[in-house]
């Protein structure tokens, strides 16, 4: 899957989500309220890895690869939301990373 569909993708539910979100509380989570999600979810990713790893007790440890999955669609909705491409900060990123280290 490339990049630029999971930012569309990623729009796409993020959007469905607002709309539970006006019905259930009267308005949209804001963009701090969405990156605090995102935290939450990297704790959690964090946790279920020391349990994949024996490090730490979890029944949940199946929960792993859609919570890395959930990280990864916050990063897409947050750089949406901050008017960034996502594509764009991901390659920046693996560009300077691999200069960096030549």
């Amino acid at each position: 899957m490339e990049l630029q569909e999971v930012s569309e993708r990623s729009a796409a539910i993020r959007k469905a989500y607002h709309e539970l979100e006006r019905e259930y509380h009267g308005s949209e989570w804001s963009a701090e309220e969405d990156a605090l999600a995102f935290l939450t979810d990297a704790g959690l990713v964090g946790r279920l890895t020391m349990s994949h790893e024996g490090r730490w007790p979890s029944d949940a440890e199946d929960r792993l690869p859609s919570k890395i999955g959930e990280c990864v669609w916050w990063l897409a909705v947050l750089a949406d939301r901050a008017g960034l491409d996502f594509a764009d900060c991901v390659q920046q990123f693996l560009a300077d990373t691999e200069q960096a280290l030549k």
